[in-house]
């Protein structure tokens, strides 16, 4: 490992951001419409989470296919890679239950 370079900091950097790793995670369960990611994160602005799944794809970890109808239709779905990272994700997952567990204690 080079100075300063440090795997998990390139792993946290792809996924780091409001709802990312959520919306991974939900996108797992099967392809989404942007309308049921709206539906399953009411916490996040829709700049925002437009802006996430941008950058998502932009890091190869989903794929955007648009069809071309009117209304406009749009769906998401995991890509090899992002499947690649759920059991990373899911331990994550458990991490943060210990973590709000011991919070409540």
């Amino acid at each position: 490992m080079e100075k300063g370079n440090c795997p998990v900091d390139t792993f946290i950097n792809f996924v780091k951001g409001k709802r990312k790793a959520t919306i991974i995670l939900h996108l797992k369960q099967g392809t989404k419409r942007y309308k049921e990611l709206v539906q399953l994160l009411p916490d996040i602005s829709d700049r925002m989470l437009s802006k996430n799944l941008k950058e998502l794809e932009e890091a190869g970890l989903i794929s955007r296919k648009a069809y071309p109808v009117i209304p406009p239709k749009v769906e998401y779905s995991l890509t090899e890679l992002g499947d690649e990272i759920q059991p990373i994700l899911k331990s994550m997952f458990k991490g943060g239950r210990l973590f709000e567990k011991k919070m409540e204690e």
